[in-house]
């Protein structure tokens, strides 16, 4: 099996996600920048965004290889299921 085969996302739909991310880090930049406040304020809010992004970045990775090992266990215990399904049949 390929890694063409495997990934299911269209080229367009990795441009939105990534595009997406950066407009938004962008406008959260900007609105740090121009936020009328002390600079030990804004400096607050971009330590907490770039903790937020790197804690979801995180959470996502997390999630996804959860995901994944229970798909592969579900595999295996199909394959296990079927083996013994065969060898009771013959």
């Amino acid at each position: 099996m390929t890694v063409a085969e495997i990934q299911s996302n269209s080229k367009g739909w990795l441009f939105y996600v990534k595009s997406s991310f950066v407009i938004a880090l962008a406008a959260v930049a900007a609105g740090i920048f121009f936020m009328p406040v002390d600079l030990l304020i804004k400096g607050y809010f971009s330590i907490s965004t770039l903790f937020l992004i790197s804690s979801t970045i995180t959470l996502s990775k997390t999630m996804r290889d959860e995901h994944e090992s229970h798909r592969l266990i579900h595999k295996i215990n199909e394959a296990r299921t079927n083996q013994m399904l065969r060898d009771y049949a013959e």
